[in-house]
């Protein structure tokens, strides 16, 4: 059996999505399972390797975007049957670019060597925290801004909707739907219940934001600076109504706040902070 599963999100872009996944097919085939999820792709535009294909009227019209579309495709894995197989889950978005290289087995082998961690993101090259981590080695961090996460199975049953859970609430928030402060969310919750959140140079992972820059009409999504208008406004506004603050840094220190918490129940730890 595998011990992961990945998850692709797809909306009318099939050549990356389909890249991606023969990518993981070809160097980590013995360790995950792939699915790949189409937020209301249309037909010709669906991946050769399309698993769901969600055409509801308003994923049509407006997508899933990451919240969501992670939502579903760790709800339909759940509702399968197949979820107390997997170790771990890998969300990823279509423009992700990993290296010539086996990516799941290193991650992990870093979980099994880290049992505290259960968010754990593959390093950019272009991220400054690398130099911070080092090569080849694994830091816990209270702040990743990623749409490449591998998730402990048990850190996400820690935090998931056991009530009835839909595509609005089974670990994202989906009524924030542009995802503003979705990481910091996400690995708050992982803190406020024991579970690190760590960087690892071990491997990387890129994101291609050409995709969003050029081809956001076929998307079917607002241009880049339009989306990042929206993105801080509209979140603004979902942050300051479920937390009674707008500022992002407000966030990091409630988020920061917890990680402290986290090394003085766990000492032990001290030597993997930043």
């Amino acid at each position: 059996m595998k011990r992961a599963a990945t998850i692709i999100l797809n909306r009318n872009l099939p050549k990356p999505t389909d890249l991606l996944y023969e990518h993981l097919n070809k160097y980590d085939k013995e360790w995950t399972d792939v699915y790949v999820l189409e937020a209301g792709s249309e037909p010709e535009n669906l991946s050769q390797y399309c698993t769901w294909d969600i055409r509801e009227p308003d994923i049509i019209e407006h997508g899933l975007r990451y919240g969501r579309g992670m939502n579903l495709g760790l709800l339909k894995l759940f509702n399968s049957g197949k979820w107390k197989s997997y170790d771990a889950f890998f969300l990823l978005t279509n423009d992700t670019e990993l290296n010539k290289c086996a990516t799941i087995k290193p991650l992990l082998d870093i979980l099994d060597a880290h049992p505290r961690v259960g968010i754990l993101s593959p390093c950019s090259k272009k991220w400054g925290e690398r130099h911070l981590i080092g090569k080849g080695s694994t830091k816990y961090f209270w702040f990743i801004h990623n749409h490449a996460f591998f998730l402990r199975r048990q850190m996400i049953e820690s935090i998931m909707e056991e009530n009835n859970p839909t595509l609005m609430d089974f670990i994202f928030d989906g009524s924030n739907f542009r995802g503003y402060l979705t990481e910091s969310e996400l690995i708050a919750k992982g803190y406020a219940n024991d579970w690190a959140s760590a960087i690892t140079t071990k491997v990387f992972a890129e994101e291609n934001e050409s995709y969003l820059l050029e081809k956001s009409e076929l998307i079917r999504t607002e241009s880049f600076e339009e989306n990042l208008k929206l993105y801080i406004d509209e979140g603004k506004s979902w942050v300051k109504r479920k937390y009674g603050f707008n500022s992002h840094w407000t966030m990091q220190q409630y988020v920061k706040s917890f990680y402290d918490a986290f090394f003085q129940h766990h000492p032990s730890l001290e030597k993997y902070r930043i």
